[in-house]
């Protein structure tokens, strides 16, 4: 009597199942500690902020005094030339800003004056009907009504011009007080800075040590390599975006003095500084050259060239030069630049945003290294927080058969399609076949996964012809070099193949995930599903002629009823060679022991891998004779008795 195809066994507590390690959760508790250290951030930023510049200063020149001391210079030197080129710089920044910007103060009124005409210009054009002259029309009406609805006192004599006497009780010592305390404080913050900076430097490496020990001393590679990457990352980010910064801001400068914009080198170095604010730092720097150019021209001519100038620039910096220089970038997402910049904005105000990304980058360094910290590496990361296998098999699992496909035809340029189904596909299967086990997935998405995974495998087709072609290009190349074994493109030709599922629509998918990988390498590979092992349409499986049919299961352990149908095939078809494929995830599960059960019931090979389950059908092996069944003592008897 023939056997039905089997039906998968329901879930039964025990089964072993294959799992990611659980991921560490964000508890209350973590969130109430991250609450709380953000209220003592803003709280103390009088304290923090400034060491927050120094240690990031102190990243920026880390490098320069590493140069110097290589170039046989004293530790302290080094560390004193490093900081007064250093702060010079910036002080001379400071004094020709404040100079350009007295300069533009005395030419205030003259751009007065060529605003309200370009205003008046606008009014008057149109007839009156523009959007200007409907708002001035507007406000003086408004203005009209409110006067007209004021009570009028008959009786109240007209307003008497009142003498005013300006008096001063202060002394000299008050007023010198007014004015020079203000400016103590951030002189006292400038020059904390400085000194933090300077001992920062002059003890990094004990500074390291103590941070390393703080980190935790169980794993030194470990934490030392948090601070060479934290150190390498932000001095890298640092010094690229000081060079972009200069890159861009010096051709907007030299084009400003060229377009006549007034105080032109104001401008251009104000953009410098402003470039550092992620984002909004390029819009914020154009304002004001905008603004001025109105301002300052008569006509229109000069903002149009101003606005051109700043949008060439930018496409420029944002498309060509940036990606040369940055390379692998910071290791923080857009997304998580955006919402740091906006967290410390809040936090410490205007600096903080300008600290933002460096700040970001260290603690993405940090969770990247250390357990405690992976929150802020999934969170602001750049790199996938979900290996490929598993994010195929949540796409796959909602439907989105388009995203799947186009993350692995991207997966594709780099490597063949029998790779990709070995470190992919099969094991985003596996993990489903996990969720079944463990009744996490019900039947019905089971159902519409493996009829996504069928789509999204039918869009892959156009991929094996590709590589049937580049094969049969580089066969005709002359001295071509040998491929490895499951890529080569045509160790499968001439062979004929029967991929089928075992016992369920997840191995019907894997059956034809191994059909597309033997097609590719130039076999003929005819893919069936599991209900074609029944017994109205067993015909498909041998009518073929195939010399080898291949049964796939994702169960680790598969029932002895499915295994039967090996014995099913072979008696119908001698000569074909019927070998098992068990899919695993992991390559250290031993094949001898996972197939005993197969090759017992007579199976020509069973195996666990892509490379495996290749290289065994496209064998030229015999097949292996069915063995004689078992036969029970009482059994045996029966039979004689119903001979006799």
């Amino acid at each position: 009597m023939g056997l039905e195809a089997v039906p998968r066994p329901p879930f039964q507590p025990g089964q072993a199942a294959m799992h990611d390690n659980a991921r560490r959760r964000m508890t209350l508790t973590t969130l109430i500690v991250a609450s709380l250290i953000a209220a003592i951030l803003h709280i103390g930023a009088e304290i923090f902020l400034p060491l927050a510049f120094a240690v990031v200063i102190t990243f920026a020149l880390s490098p320069v005094v590493t140069f110097l001391r290589n170039r046989g210079l004293p530790n302290l030197v080094a560390v004193l030339g490093a900081v007064t080129v250093t702060f010079v710089a910036i002080g001379l920044f400071m004094l020709v800003v404040a100079a350009q910007v007295g300069t533009l103060a005395r030419d205030l009124p003259t751009f007065q004056a060529n605003i309200v005409t370009k205003l008046d210009s606008v009014q008057d054009s149109g007839d009156g009907t523009g959007v200007i002259a409907r708002l001035t029309r507007m406000i003086t009406e408004i203005g009209d009504r409110i006067n007209a609805g004021l009570p009028e006192d008959p009786d109240a004599e007209a307003p008497q011009p009142v003498q005013v006497k300006v008096m001063s009780d202060r002394n000299a010592f008050e007023v010198l007080r007014d004015l020079v305390l203000p400016l103590i404080g951030p002189v006292a913050t400038a020059g904390l800075v400085i000194v933090v900076v300077i001992f920062m430097l002059l003890e990094r490496d004990e500074l390291r040590d103590r941070l390393i020990r703080l980190v935790g001393t169980n794993d030194i590679h470990k934490s030392t390599q948090v601070m060479e990457d934290a150190g390498s990352r932000v001095a890298r980010y640092l010094l690229m975006q000081l060079l972009v910064n200069v890159i861009y801001a010096v051709p907007i400068g030299l084009g400003l003095w060229v377009i006549g914009v007034p105080n032109a080198v104001l401008w251009g170095m104000l953009t410098l500084v402003l470039r550092f604010v992620p984002y909004v730092g390029s819009i914020m720097a154009a304002v004001f050259p905008l603004f001025l150019a109105i301002a300052a021209s008569p006509d229109w001519s000069m903002l149009l060239w101003t606005g051109a100038l700043f949008l060439v620039i930018e496409l420029i910096t944002s498309n060509i030069i940036e990606p040369w220089l940055y390379g692998s970038g910071t290791g923080v997402s857009p997304l998580a630049i955006i919402v740091s910049a906006i967290f410390w904005t809040w936090i410490w105000g205007p600096m903080g945003l300008v600290l933002s990304t460096p700040l970001t980058v260290c603690l993405v360094v940090l969770g990247r290294h250390i357990p405690q910290f992976e929150v802020f590496n999934i969170l602001f990361g750049d790199e996938p927080v979900l290996a490929p296998h598993s994010r195929l098999y949540q796409r796959l699992l909602v439907g989105d058969v388009v995203e799947s496909t186009f993350r692995a035809e991207e997966a594709l340029e780099e490597q063949y399609l029998s790779d990709y189904h070995r470190d992919v596909g099969i094991p985003a299967l596996l993990l489903a076949q996990s969720d079944y086990e463990r009744g996490i997935v019900d039947k019905d998405q089971e159902l519409r996964m493996a009829a996504a995974a069928m789509r999204f495998l039918d869009e892959l087709d156009a991929v094996v012809v590709e590589e049937l072609e580049e094969a049969s290009a580089m066969e005709q190349a002359a001295d071509r070099a040998d491929r490895p074994t499951t890529n080569g493109g045509s160790q499968g030709r001439g062979h004929t193949l029967v991929s089928i599922g075992g016992q369920s629509e997840l191995d019907d998918v894997a059956a034809r995930m191994l059909a597309q990988a033997a097609r590719a390498e130039g076999a003929e590979v005819t893919s069936l599903v599991h209900v074609d092992l029944a017994p109205s349409r067993f015909s498909a499986v041998t009518s073929v002629g195939a010399g080898c049919v291949v049964l796939n299961f994702l169960d680790s352990k598969p029932p002895r009823v499915a295994l039967l149908h090996i014995r099913r095939i072979k008696r119908a078809a001698p000569k074909m060679r019927v070998g098992v494929v068990i899919w695993q995830a992991s390559p250290d599960m031993d094949d001898a022991d996972m197939g005993a059960e197969a090759r017992g019931i007579g199976a020509d090979f069973c195996v666990g891998r892509m490379e495996d389950a290749l290289r065994e059908a496209f064998s030229d092996a015999d097949p292996v004779p069915l063995p004689e069944p078992l036969r029970s003592p009482v059994r045996k008897r029966a039979r004689i008795r119903a001979a006799v």
